[in-house]
């Protein structure tokens, strides 16, 4: 279903009763001009390469809890945070290890938001085979119980899964994840719902 945003008042506050989580923020950045990754390998403990199977190095922390996708360019992915604070103190932990083991880094990188996973619930049992009639939806059971709904603005994806259960991705902003939410509940017709989850 490509669905078009509708602005409506009374949405914003039902959205807060969807207890909207956050359960991983995905940014990008350049930490250094250039690295030798086995050199970094050797010297950092959690650090790992998968030879012949990922050109990068992971490198794992365990507080905050991330993971870095590490290249040569000297460009980083971090992913597993749930807090763009949590994501800016790992990022700033890994300049201090790589400066540790005498690598320059980037000052002050420029964080960009590559992808937000959030979960919400409608709280309501949904006929995700009725959902189906709509133009653009997918769902095939058989493979994936979820059915897989595409909003246009803002730019995302929705999983709806029978229970009301959602699983929003492709934001970039917390508000926009929300607003996504906003715009699935505009657009849901009430004959799609079986039964209210109290």
């Amino acid at each position: 279903m490509v669905v078009h945003s509708q602005k409506k008042k009374s949405d914003i506050k039902m959205i807060k009763s969807h207890n909207l989580k956050i359960g991983n923020i995905v940014v990008s950045t350049r930490i250094a001009a250039k690295l030798d990754l086995d050199y970094v390998e050797t010297k950092l403990k959690n650090a790992a390469t998968t030879k012949g199977k990922f050109p990068g190095l992971v490198y794992r922390m365990k507080k905050p809890k991330t993971a870095f996708l590490i290249f040569r360019s000297g460009k980083i992915i971090c992913t597993g945070s749930k807090t763009k604070e949590d994501v800016k103190l790992a990022i700033d932990l890994l300049a201090a290890d790589l400066r540790s083991i005498g690598i320059k880094t980037v000052d002050h990188p420029d964080l960009k938001v590559q992808n937000i996973v959030a979960s919400a619930h409608l709280r309501k049992e949904v006929n995700l085979a009725k959902v189906l009639e709509c133009k653009g939806t997918e769902y095939e059971p058989e493979i994936f119980p979820g059915l897989i709904c595409r909003i246009d603005e803002p730019k995302s994806v929705i999983l709806v899964f029978s229970s009301g259960r959602l699983v929003i991705t492709g934001c970039k902003t917390i508000e926009d994840c929300e607003k996504a939410v906003e715009v699935l509940q505009s657009n849901l017709s009430l004959s799609w719902f079986n039964k209210k989850i109290l």
